[in-house]
């Protein structure tokens, strides 16, 4: 059986439009596709694909539905199968699982983490707007945030009073276990309730399920964090998840773009203003997990910046990680002492819009051009720009950009092109060979060695990059000077660029190293981490082998 968790992940990340064009020649009309129905014969299309809403319909033979039910039908397949096909496609990893009483417990578990949370999220909800303090406090800060009542209740915003367990207590008289409050950060050690006196914020995955919550305090001059969060759970992984992202995943595959901006508030203001592909990442840096999920509805990222340059150097400095991901990256920086929501309140939605538009600027030429203005012709801080500037570019993967990133960097940077050229293929170099040198590790297998006695080893093996711990059997030296003998023929040319490695353990065990060649010894490698050791000299166009032999 394929979890549940990986069903979801498969169903989210599938494209519809990817999906059928493997089958069917698509063409645009407007916001959808349309082509010929592949499942009735027909000249003129009806056939029609909607990559808002991720499903297709057909309005000659009435088929319709999402990316599974479409291979399910076009290739007879079974929906467990045709999920299979799509985890294929996308390169999900798919892990079946037997269902054991005990998966079974922790499945039933979730769901019903999932039921509290909702119970919460309506209990904060009825605080907010059938009680005198909730109305005075709750629904007053909101109201003056200009957000509508439709608004509130559908981001399932609320507030907690402030009571000291006003909710658990209703919950445990429902019939919900304290443990199970706990476990969600709903109740604190003391069984009391651990968001109070704070409106509230709902955070939803992407099937639409609340599965956490914020609270924004609202006593002035508090002691307490202005911002509290329920801890992660079984449901909620914070590094995974981002605010808004169920309601702005539709638009972000319209539009083919997501606006990343810090707050609550921001994703909230733009929405009900009808800009409604933006995300928030909750005041922190973007993570893998965060990337990832932008990655599957659009690989076009836009963030707004609040106009402090100070704080827009810090931020930006956390983005390489999205150009390793080949996501291509736009930098919108608002005026100073605005963030989106004031903004917005300011100029109003369609003005915005045109704003951040045109403004919208590659983030490695604002990064330069950021950068460059704190130089003020400094040569030692310009040469310490360039670097921050190449070890940017490097990290983007397609070739293609990283050529035009070095010619536009150096005529902005008044900077020989082939200097960056260079500096960059160094740069690349780098990145490649700690990769390749991460997956070797990854790789490597501990071996142990049985002595000829037959008896086992007492001691555990070594760890990787260790010298080697154990005995070899000797041999004589006339057996090396045959093996140099033999090595000498097969390589031809390269014997000069043999070295003969220190030796380890009494020097049992001694190592010769030569660079690629037309001849290549296919030989377990020496771990070792000292420059100019098999571990420090591979590369694409320089891969090191290492013969190894017994000495005397």
């Amino acid at each position: 059986m394929i979890p549940q968790k990986t069903v979801q992940e498969i169903l989210e990340t599938a494209k519809i439009e990817d999906v059928i064009q493997d089958f069917v020649n698509l063409r645009r009309r407007g916001v959808n596709m349309i082509g010929l129905c592949p499942f009735h014969n027909e000249k003129t299309p009806s056939f029609t694909v909607s990559p808002a809403k991720n499903i297709f319909k057909c309005f000659g033979c009435g088929k319709a539905g999402d990316p599974a039910k479409f291979i399910m039908e076009h290739e007879n397949l079974s929906y467990p199968d045709a999920l299979r096909y799509l985890a294929r496609k996308y390169r999900i990893e798919v892990e079946e699982v037997k269902l054991t009483p005990e998966a079974v417990a922790q499945q039933q578990a979730e769901e019903s983490l999932y039921i509290i949370n909702d119970y919460a999220r309506q209990f904060y909800q009825d605080q907010l707007f059938d009680t005198d303090m909730g109305k005075s406090v709750g629904l007053s800060y909101f109201k003056g945030r200009g957000f509508r009542e439709d608004t509130i209740r559908k981001f399932g915003l609320g507030y907690a009073p402030n009571e000291q367990d006003a909710f658990v207590k209703k919950a445990t008289q429902t019939g919900y276990k304290l443990d199970f409050l706990k476990r969600l950060g709903l109740a604190s050690q003391y069984d009391r309730d651990f968001f109070r006196n704070r409106v509230m914020f709902t955070i939803h995955n992407l099937s639409g399920k609340p599965i956490a919550f914020a609270g924004r305090i609202m006593e002035k001059d508090a002691k307490a964090p202005k911002y509290i969060n329920s801890p992660e759970t079984e449901i909620y992984v914070k590094n995974k998840n981002l605010y808004g992202a169920f309601f702005a995943k539709t638009a972000i595959r319209k539009a083919d773009e997501c606006i990343l901006v810090e707050g609550y508030t921001d994703v909230i203001s733009l929405h009900q203003a009808g800009i409604e592909n933006v995300v928030a990442s909750s005041g922190t840096s973007l993570t893998d997990g965060q990337i990832a999920l932008i990655k599957r509805f659009t690989p076009n990222i836009k963030i707004l910046y609040d106009g402090d340059p100070a704080g827009v150097k810090a931020a930006l400095r956390g983005l390489d990680m999205v150009l390793e991901q080949d996501m291509n990256v736009r930098v919108v920086l608002l005026p100073d002492g605005d963030d989106p929501d004031s903004y917005l309140q300011k100029v109003g939605a369609a003005a915005f819009q045109v704003f951040i538009d045109q403004q919208a600027k590659d983030f490695i030429l604002f990064k330069t051009n950021l950068l460059l203005s704190e130089t003020k012709g400094d040569p030692v801080k310009k040469a310490g720009l360039v670097r921050d500037i190449v070890d940017s570019i490097a990290k983007v993967p397609d070739p293609f950009k990283r050529s035009f990133y070095v010619k536009e960097c150096a005529r902005v940077m008044e900077l020989e092109e082939q200097v960056l050229v260079t500096e960059t293929n160094k740069a690349v170099q780098q990145i490649l060979q700690k990769r390749d040198f991460d997956k070797r590790k990854k790789q490597e297998v501990r071996v142990n060695i049985v002595p000829e006695d037959g008896e086992f080893p007492t001691e555990a093996p070594p760890e990787i990059g260790q010298p080697l711990a154990f005995e070899p059997p000797r041999r004589t030296s006339g057996h090396e000077f045959q093996e140099r003998d033999i090595v000498r023929i097969l390589g031809g040319g390269w014997w000069q660029n043999l070295r003969r490695k220190r030796k380890h353990d009494g020097g049992r065990v001694c190592a010769w190293q030569y660079r690629g060649g037309a001849r290549r010894l296919r030989q377990p490698r020496l771990p070792t981490h000292r420059k100019g050791g098999p571990a420090a000299c591979f590369g694409q166009n320089a891969i090191d082998h290492t013969i190894f032999h017994w000495a005397q």
